[in-house]
């Protein structure tokens, strides 16, 4: 190379692919996924089927008892336009209620763009697919939780 004008040429020859996104499918017909959020790790599994969503062996109702965490759990479902399409089976373990829910909202989101690849795009544009990196801060030395201080006084 004497000049760069021959790394011109190069550029143009090799051209940036787009991922492509196949379906990931076990020999049941099962679709996997691990979703998180805060403590709570959530294991789902998503095949056709009438519609079922279970947690831990529970019907996710029952489960979930707060309507907000009930459709926290659905938003991917609702968005991709999939309702009673697909029976869901969850076992999700550490953190509380909400955190739970929103690991099998992640997880769920995951198993349908592993099932049904064409789905990615309206899940990651409703911000299903991003893992919420938020967790509790670590308590300090010297402080009372991660960020309060003792109480002062001055006597």
């Amino acid at each position: 190379m004497a000049d760069l004008s021959s790394l011109k040429d190069l550029g143009t020859s090799v051209e940036a692919a787009a991922p492509v996104h196949v379906r990931k499918v076990d020999s049941l017909g099962r679709s996997y996924a691990t979703g998180k959020r805060k403590d709570a790790v959530a294991r789902v599994w998503v095949k056709a089927g009438s519609g079922k969503i279970i947690v831990n062996g529970k019907d996710y109702t029952a489960y979930f008892a707060r309507p907000v965490l009930q459709m926290v759990l659905r938003q991917p479902i609702v968005a991709a336009a999939r309702d009673g399409q697909f029976d869901i089976i969850a076992t999700v373990a550490g953190g509380g209620l909400s955190g739970q829910a929103g690991a099998v909202r992640h997880g769920l989101s995951k198993a349908l763009t592993y099932f049904e690849p064409g789905l990615r795009s309206v899940l990651k544009k409703g911000g299903f697919l991003t893992r919420d990196s938020r967790v509790v801060e670590r308590k300090k030395y010297g402080r009372a939780k991660a960020r309060r201080s003792f109480q002062f006084s001055k006597r």
